[in-house]
């Protein structure tokens, strides 16, 4: 891609102000995705504790037979999430060359010819190219066999129950409306684009949006700053969330590279929320409160978020909601930490609680969490 230009923010239009409906869905920009309810306590209004579908059911990993259930990013695992409850699915979305969005996961997408891996650019295909991979829609037609890259090595793409490649506005077609989609802007971390590509990539997702979410919730993020940022300006209509791995791993963009970094780029540019590879607050737990302070939503993604200790320490850290792979057992584990009664009276004791004008804040919890219960998660953890 060509150098990246300066992105002026007072250059980019509204794409709002080109579409009619846009004033109905206004009721979705807020702080918050509109399916993560608020309760309102005291002075403070706290959300719901949101639980979303990794790429639907959960991502396909070849060394882990519960993840390979149903094709990840494809219709039948986005319906088969929604037999659980989820707020939303989270699906990544890429503009093939004829300017179609798609959901898929990877940069790159695999096959063999003659025993040769062929490896072509998802951006780089038409759709019907993109569509000749995988399970074909017309019954006897027989697709391109799909492989794809874990961990350095050609793989091939094993699942239970396959099913062929979804355009963007086939899963608001034909997704239970009831669900809420994650709409990750999916673009290389690796490469510097031009403000003119993404604006127009952006346009084109947002099309789609406008023209057939209807009354569906809806939110954006996205690893790429540049892309948080013009999302934020193109629409008012949905809530925008920079997506970071915390640290875990360094980029040339420096706004990529820490939590403190994504909340800076969130606060300056008006974003509504942070995304983070949940590692990234376990090894900095004091960030959460950081974040919340600042006004910003907090969600968080990673491998531990199927462990369900994991996510109970989250919960009562303050962290808004997790994206999970094991949606059936990760699902289960929260709505038992909602019902189960979390405190007896003596420990309730060990809880001091001040209201004071910002709202509640939770000064202390001493010996809830018992050593055995983190030698339990720890020992969890090392497992993965």
């Amino acid at each position: 891609m060509a150098v990246k230009t300066a992105v002026q923010f007072s250059d980019v239009p509204l794409l709002d102000q080109v579409n009619d409906n846009v004033a109905s869905l206004s009721l979705y920009a807020t702080r918050l995705p509109t399916a993560a309810l608020e309760v309102n306590i005291g002075r403070k209004s706290v959300p719901k504790f949101m639980v979303v579908g990794h790429r639907g059911h959960g991502m396909n990993v070849s060394t882990d037979k519960r993840l390979n259930v149903f094709k990840e990013n494809s219709i039948i695992s986005f319906n088969n999430a929604a037999n659980y409850p989820l707020d939303f699915i989270e699906f990544d979305v890429q503009v093939t060359k004829d300017d179609i969005p798609i959901i898929f996961h990877d940069n790159f997408i695999f096959t063999k010819e003659n025993g040769v891996v062929v490896e072509k650019r998802v951006t780089d295909l038409t759709l019907n190219e993109f569509f000749s991979y995988g399970p074909q829609r017309v019954a006897g037609v027989v697709g391109k066999t799909l492989f794809r890259e874990s961990n350095g090595q050609i793989v091939g793409w094993n699942v239970e129950t396959d099913d062929h490649h979804c355009t963007l506005q086939e899963a608001f077609e034909k997704v239970n409306p009831g669900l809420g989609f994650n709409i990750e802007l999916k673009f290389d971390d690796y490469i510097v684009y031009e403000q003119e590509y993404l604006i127009h990539t952006l346009q084109v997702i947002m099309k789609v949006v406008y023209e057939y979410a209807k009354g569906r919730p809806v939110m954006f993020s996205s690893f790429q700053p540049d892309v948080a940022l013009i999302m934020k300006k193109l629409q008012i209509a949905y809530p925008v969330y920079f997506l970071t791995n915390g640290g875990t791993e360094i980029f040339d963009d420096v706004r990529m590279n820490s939590l403190e970094d994504a909340k800076k780029l969130a606060i300056a540019g008006g974003l509504d929320g942070i995304v983070t590879d949940v590692v990234g607050i376990f090894k900095n737990p004091t960030v959460v409160r950081e974040i919340k302070e600042s006004n910003l939503s907090l969600l968080t993604y990673g491998r531990l978020n199927n462990i369900p200790e994991a996510v109970q320490v989250q919960y009562l850290m303050g962290v808004e909601g997790v994206i999970v792979d094991l949606v059936q057992e990760i699902t289960t584990s929260v709505a038992n930490i909602k019902t189960t009664k979390a405190y007896s009276d003596s420990e309730k004791k060990k809880m001091l609680i001040e209201e004071q004008e910002v709202g509640l804040e939770v000064k202390e919890i001493t010996e809830k969490i018992e050593l055995a219960f983190l030698l339990n998660l720890i020992s969890k953890v090392l497992q993965h």
